[in-house]
């Protein structure tokens, strides 16, 4: 057995739910209530709290930011309850991916998390990146984000055997998008746009019932990192590449080691070895269930994958409130 396999033996796979399930649950008081730095905040200390309680000397690589940022778990950040002792575990999470969603009672809001070997991760920086992804059981290749949306479209609808005007894309609903979706609808391509949340939209295209084929466009880059975590452990193909508005962002991926900023990221680049994936409903979505509170209890809804032995879980919990 590698010594990765032993290392997240040792971090108890479904423990991961655990830190999910408290910054959901964390975060669904503030459903609705319009303050996104409140929610991000509850989520941020609630599951700083959870990591506490694993035997992990855990370290933060994609986080809240850098030191200097509020409301934390930032870059770099030492979490678990085990420093010096526990096994050395790298961290990508998001407590609150869709903070404005969750501060408008929108849809697909998730508590985030993916862990990995230390140096499986890639340090991503808190830049934007240009993703495209496809789910499981395409040809390798089949997706190229040196080509237009509509080469991709068609080279999907190809392999799936269907007119490119019986494929969906997920893209995020921003102004910067225009072009592609105009393009996209062009060729006839079907569209389901999401006001963020765009690891969901992501892994959305390995589940059928969604309906969703195809991601593209530009989001965070840290979100792109815990995608392909969540891609490693059931299947998909995903290319991504970091886009700088300024020096100060090239000096930033410069400053976690990022030397060529002009790569095109694969799967593996930003995701390898054995990584688990996990991740709770804050509001629901189409991966999961919402928190809701019925008198005195909650319920959560939650998914944790392991990328070794290719298991996924589904998991609803049921929490009596305090």
């Amino acid at each position: 057995m590698t010594s990765t396999s032993n290392q997240l033996d040792r971090v108890l796979v479904l423990e991961m739910v655990r830190v999910t399930e408290a910054a959901a649950i964390a975060a669904s008081s503030l459903i609705g209530r319009g303050d996104e730095k409140a929610a991000d905040a509850a989520a941020v200390e609630a599951m700083r709290r959870a990591f506490d309680q694993l035997y992990m000397d855990g370290t933060v690589v994609i986080g809240e930011g850098e030191r200097d940022e509020a409301p934390m778990l930032y870059i770099g950040e030492k979490v678990g309850g085990a420093p010096g002792k526990g096994p050395k575990i790298d961290i990508a999470l998001d407590p609150l991916e869709g903070t404005t969603i969750t501060a408008k009672a929108g849809p697909n809001a998730l508590a985030v998390l993916a862990a990995a070997e230390e140096g499986c991760l890639l340090n991503a920086p808190d830049v934007y990146m240009q993703k495209i992804a496809v789910g499981p059981g395409y040809p390798d290749g089949v997706i190229d984000l040196n080509k237009s949306p509509t080469e991709n479209v068609e080279a999907v609808a190809k392999a799936k055997g269907v007119k490119p005007s019986e494929i969906i894309a997920c893209v995020l609903d921003r102004p910067r998008h225009e072009k592609m979706i105009a393009e996209l609808r062009d060729v006839g391509c079907g569209i389901v746009l999401i006001p963020d949340g765009d690891v969901a939209g992501v892994i959305a295209t390995t589940n059928p019932e969604t309906t969703i084929d195809i991601y593209m466009g530009a989001g965070g880059a840290p979100e792109g990192v815990l995608a392909c975590a969540a891609l490693r452990c059931v299947g998909g193909q995903f290319q991504g590449k970091l886009l700088f508005r300024n020096d100060n962002e090239r000096a930033r991926a410069r400053k976690w080691g990022i030397e060529d900023l002009e790569r095109v990221y694969t799967l593996d680049d930003l995701a390898k070895g054995d990584c688990i994936f996990a991740a709770t409903g804050v509001t629901d979505g189409s991966l999961l269930a919402g928190v809701k509170r019925v008198g005195k209890r909650m319920t959560t809804d939650s998914v944790v994958m392991r990328a070794s032995s290719g298991t996924v879980r589904w998991i609803k919990g049921e929490h009596t409130i305090g």
